[in-house]
């Protein structure tokens, strides 16, 4: 991957101008290139990693990782079903997988009951999708290559006997 990308990767906030005196190159190429990977759909967005758990303000938001069992259509693969999935504004990640199931989905909603509800009135009767599997999100540990911190709630007290 290209040194520029690799930066933008570790850091998205930094300037040009930065990343220029980083990689030891022409402020003008740097800039020139970012524009290329932005118009060439190589760099799709700029992204802040939040860790939900410290800015959350007494909302329970809920994350599941959902296996989907397909059945491919004719002609048409894996691609068009996913695409049709990953439509729904729950679905935040979708991935083709190998393994047991073929697709793998990151839900979000308000609550346990829109993330079941999403799987049960949604994707289940769905006419190609033949099992899935439900995974909630207990705890997030890392993102993105970044280790999140945590509230320090519920310290345990340790007891000898």
């Amino acid at each position: 991957m290209d040194e520029i990308l690799e930066v933008l990767e570790k850091d998205g906030r930094l300037r040009p101008e930065e990343i220029a005196k980083i990689i030891k190159k022409d402020l003008k190429a740097v800039k020139s290139a970012i524009k290329k990977y932005e118009k060439q759909g190589i760099i799709l967005k700029y992204k802040a990693v939040i860790n939900k758990e410290l800015a959350r303000d007494g909302e329970n938001a809920v994350r599941a990782l959902i296996e989907v069992n397909l059945l491919p259509e004719k002609d048409l693969g894996f691609d068009h079903i996913a695409e049709r999935i990953y439509r729904f504004p729950e679905v935040t990640s979708c991935y083709l997988i190998s393994g047991s199931y073929d697709l793998l989905l990151v839900i979000e909603g308000k609550n346990i009951h829109t993330v079941s509800s999403f799987v049960a009135e949604k994707l289940a009767p769905m006419e190609n999708v033949r099992g899935t599997s439900t995974h909630f999100m207990l705890k997030k540990y890392k993102e993105d290559g970044v280790v999140l911190k945590h509230k320090d709630e519920n310290k345990r007290i340790a007891i000898s006997y």
